[in-house]
């Protein structure tokens, strides 16, 4: 139960706080990854994730050593260097967020490299669309495997089973690991919802951190007296025990009183032919408290103007989801783990939408 490192949370909603992990939790979480992975000695995997993040540490190397397999790491990731290791290695599994999935498929050079002897696809640490996980099993071929990960959870709570239909396997992150127990909450009440509703994810086991290094207010925020660690995400689980994360708590938007996730409206808005990536975060609003915002990165060479992507909603989702507001940009700003800050893109937005002193009239 000693401590064995200290952990930094990525930052994408706020400052990072340092979790204190043991060397119990890591190395259970890394082994029991390693075996539902399927992993062994054969194997030769490619960690793009660098090494302070819980998945380039827990995932991309405890689990990945505790199997006996053959390491080839990144030291920072790049696309094309992912590309030629995982090509020229040989390399039967690979991963990575999924911004470092879209940044490989996405590159111009991509059907120049052999990926043949790819088995094995791993993502997790933020929603998953599954769009991308078609577009890796269809133009890698590899199985996919989704992962639901926290730092304070020594990274793994849930993880597809190799068994699973690959439609399941898209579309959650799939089951508890072994010893490790799951709820969905409603975060007003703090009671377990039934099946299929929507709520706040809980998890209690031998991975939940000791705690924020010197934050005693957050842990205490995180962890309730029962030992349940409260993770700030929305999620639903089905009668079989397979989660589906819909969102972050914390991303949720209110329009008029109505609940929305911005994870649905990415999902479609991803689908359209020239959308390489959208994120959509809410933005204040003096009618409606808050409207949607799409900030969209389109593909190379493609053009796609707002009044056209507000014709492709028309009709195919409810007219509350339609963003109010379609932003383009070449970038997003990113955390060092490569996962996009949400609250970084709603900043900049209302300044450039002028709609500072709405903001400012809402949080007072």
């Amino acid at each position: 139960l000693d401590p064995a490192m200290i952990m930094y949370t990525s930052g994408t909603t706020g400052s990072p706080k340092g979790a204190v992990l043991t060397h119990r939790s890591l190395l259970n979480n890394a082994w029991l990854q390693a075996q539902r992975w399927g992993l062994d000695q054969t194997d030769r995997y490619c960690t793009p994730m660098p090494f302070f993040h819980a998945g380039g540490c827990v995932s991309g190397i405890l689990a990945v050593l505790s199997a006996g397999c053959t390491l080839h790491p990144l030291i920072a990731f790049d696309p094309v260097k992912a590309l030629q290791i995982n090509s020229s290695e040989r390399c039967t599994g690979s991963g990575g967020v999924p911004t470092m999935l879209l940044a490989m498929l996405q590159h111009p050079d991509f059907d120049q490299y052999d990926l043949s002897s790819l088995k094995l696809i791993i993502s997790g640490g933020t929603s998953i669309p599954v769009a991308l996980m078609e577009q890796v099993h269809e133009r890698i071929g590899a199985d996919v495997s989704i992962v639901y990960a926290q730092t304070e959870s020594s990274c793994t709570m849930t993880q597809t089973l190799p068994d699973d239909p690959f439609e399941r396997k898209a579309a959650t992150c799939g089951v508890p690991l072994p010893h490790t127990e799951i709820k969905v909450i409603d975060p007003a009440t703090g009671k377990t919802v039934p099946c299929g509703e929507r709520g706040e994810i809980c998890c209690r086991g031998y991975q939940v951190m000791q705690g924020y290094y010197k934050m005693p207010e957050k842990t205490a925020q995180a962890i309730d007296s029962d030992g349940w660690l409260h993770t700030g995400d929305l999620a639903t689980m089905d009668a079989s025990g397979h989660v589906n994360i819909v969102g972050r708590l914390k991303d949720m938007v209110i329009r008029g009183g109505e609940n929305l996730f911005p994870t649905e409206i990415e999902e479609f808005l991803l689908r359209h032919p020239k959308v390489a990536n959208v994120q959509v975060v809410g933005v204040p609003d003096a009618f409606f408290g808050e409207e949607l915002l799409a900030v969209v990165i389109l593909k190379s060479g493609e053009e796609l103007s707002e009044q056209e992507l507000r014709q492709y909603c028309q009709g195919q989702i409810s007219h509350q989801k339609i963003p109010r507001y379609f932003q383009f940009a070449e970038s997003y700003p990113m955390t060092a783990s490569g996962k996009v800050q949400k609250f970084v893109l709603r900043e900049h937005a209302i300044k450039e939408l002028g709609l500072e002193k709405i903001a400012k009239v809402k949080m007072a």
